[in-house]
């Protein structure tokens, strides 16, 4: 018999879920996701409001994918990554923050819609905070990559490093790559086909439509089957987990403070 992460008790031997300290009850009401999503829809919100206030004016109304738009200079100050960032400007932790932002309404709503289905799917399957070690991982390989492309190697066709990338996409590609790695892993081809089904649609899309960042989704999906290798989805999600991902999530904010902090030095 198959028993999910969420279950008090294994069916099997007994064994009880960690209690977690006494608020294992507290956090169960937040939902599977434990209030994951929600999360990142209210701060990737709230950030996309502030980056267009900060824009002061400069917001791109010029077509359907660049309707309200940031300004690149708020986007950076707030924690864009890519080459010139990370290696112009020494910016490295951008990486993580960049994940939290986006570059416009179509961009952000897409993601949003895609974080609210594939990320209580993960949790189910891998527990909440693995999935949220997995989202986090997938965004800063994603990023790296895009980044490292960006300085490093020629534009060839479709694939270009990021000079400037935002978005959650690398770490939505992440949470794609570790559903397929669970239907390799766990013998649900069902899952894993409709994974990659969705993974290869959107990458087609990534190459048909302008300014998207290709290594930033190739690095995430690569980054979540990693990580999804690392925690095992075959065995029980354990405390240190939860730990682990509330770690991710502190550093993810810290990340764009100190992103405003070290870019007003830019500004002035």
């Amino acid at each position: 018999m198959l028993v999910g992460v969420s279950d008090d008790t294994c069916y099997n031997c007994g064994r009880r879920n960690p209690g977690l300290w006494g608020f294992a009850p507290m956090l169960r009401a937040l939902g599977g996701d434990m209030g994951f999503v929600p999360f990142v829809i209210g701060t990737c919100v709230i950030l996309f409001a502030l980056t267009l206030v900060a824009s002061q004016g400069n917001i791109g109304m010029g077509g359907l994918f660049s309707l309200f738009s940031p300004s690149r200079q708020s986007l950076f100050l707030f924690g864009a990554s890519g080459a010139v960032p990370v290696f112009a400007a020494d910016r490295w932790w951008t990486v993580l923050s960049a994940t939290w932002l986006h570059g416009g309404a179509l961009h952000i709503l897409f993601n949003m819609m895609w974080v609210r289905q594939l990320a209580p799917a993960t949790a189910d399957l891998y527990g909440p905070g693995r999935m949220v070690i997995i989202y986090t991982a997938a965004g800063i390989a994603g990023f790296t990559l895009s980044s490292v492309a960006g300085e490093f190697l020629p534009d060839v066709l479709f694939l270009r490093g990021g000079q400037f990338t935002v978005g959650a996409s690398a770490s939505i590609f992440g949470l794609l790559g570790a559903l397929v790695y669970y239907g390799r892993r766990g013998g649900s081809s069902m899952v894993g086909s409709q994974a990659f089904s969705y993974a290869l649609m959107l990458g087609v899309f990534g190459f048909i439509m302008p300014g998207v960042d290709n290594y930033a989704h190739a690095g995430g999906f690569g980054g979540g089957w990693l990580a999804a290798l690392l925690l095992d989805p075959l065995k029980p999600e354990r405390v240190d987990h939860i730990a682990i991902a509330l770690v991710c999530l502190a550093a993810s904010i810290l990340s764009i403070v100190w992103s405003v902090i070290h870019g007003m030095r830019f500004l002035t």
